[in-house]
């Protein structure tokens, strides 16, 4: 069953006097207990679909399109009713702890006004609760009165999934959780995050770049190229048979693939190139490519696929 379901989503924004078009037509499906992938090069609009599911998006963004969870349009809410919402029953774990995490109050303090803020808790039943979420987590509780700056890289994360998962909320949403952490830590991050939402029952929007960390968590992936959706399948697929040129050059970037380079650069999203945006760097490209934006397919595995390579295959979907 569906829990999230977007439609024809665009997401532009101001920037001088340039239009960022980070997020356009996008449609994409979150079933109930799904882990999906939004995988893709830096800066092709994977945290901004994040932020635009939580709407946490700056005054200067133009949206438009629906993200219904739970058969209703978040984008049409009252900011009364979002904030219900927000942390409760959609978490989100927010890349850059460091960053995220206010440097100046305890990491209890921290978490301990989430289950104020939405439950309108006491200070003991909040510290109660957070000693519990930390304790999941695998940190001390007797830590809780300690500042960010005490953490490692790795705790910092999980203090981020702690607050993400206060509420076991139905949908989180993790922005790179595992970037900048050493091998090891990594992996302690991805079967920790992966064994509490299986455990519960959630789904989750996994957006990182790591196709490593992707292939040991996700059902599905949306690979995204300029800020848009080009491949959507199940990981199987995805690793075993990519249909995009993009998604094949992409997992080619692989140590065990040969780590060959993506040839070429990402386009500008305030000048994205005519026809399919990726073009300019395909070794298929036909005339066609360059004039006319092609449509999602759906292929002979059931693979979706935004290609003219593939339009003899299937109708358009």
């Amino acid at each position: 069953m569906s829990l999230l379901e977007i439609k024809g989503l665009r997401v532009f924004f101001r920037s001088g006097d340039r239009t960022i078009k980070a997020n356009n037509s996008i449609d994409l499906e979150v079933m109930d207990n799904e882990i999906i992938g939004i995988i893709g090069e830096t800066g092709c609009g994977k945290s901004i679909l994040g932020r635009a599911i939580m709407t946490l998006l700056s005054d200067n963004t133009e949206i438009n399109g629906k993200i219904f969870y739970k058969g209703e349009d978040l984008l049409s809410l009252p900011e009364s009713k979002l904030r219900t919402i927000r942390g409760k029953s959609i978490g989100i774990i927010l890349q850059n702890p460091s960053a995220a995490l206010n440097p100046v109050l305890s990491i209890g303090d921290q978490i301990a006004e989430v289950f104020q803020y939405h439950e309108k808790m006491s200070k003991q039943e909040a510290k109660m609760k957070t000693a519990g979420i930390l304790k999941m987590v695998g940190i001390d509780p007797n830590r809780m009165q300690e500042f960010p700056h005490q953490f490692s890289g790795g705790m910092k994360q999980r203090i981020m999934i702690a607050m993400g998962m206060a509420f076991s909320p139905e949908l989180l949403i993790a922005d790179e959780p595992t970037k900048g952490l050493d091998p090891e830590t990594k992996d302690s991050i991805v079967n920790l995050l992966r064994n509490l939402v299986r455990s519960k029952n959630m789904s989750m929007i996994l957006i990182t770049h790591d196709l490593d960390v992707t292939e040991k968590m996700c059902d599905r992936v949306a690979v995204m190229y300029a800020g848009e959706i080009i491949e959507l399948a199940s990981i199987n697929n995805i690793l075993a048979a990519p249909r995009h040129p993009y998604t094949k050059v992409l997992l080619g970037s692989l140590p065990n693939k040969g780590l060959r380079s993506v040839p070429g650069e990402s386009p500008s999203l305030s000048s994205p190139p005519s026809g399919c945006r990726f073009h300019p760097r395909c070794v298929h490209a036909m005339d066609e490519c360059k004039k006319d934006h092609p449509p999602m397919l759906l292929t002979e595995i059931g693979t979706e696929v935004r290609c003219f390579l593939y339009k003899g295959d299937q109708d358009q979907i």
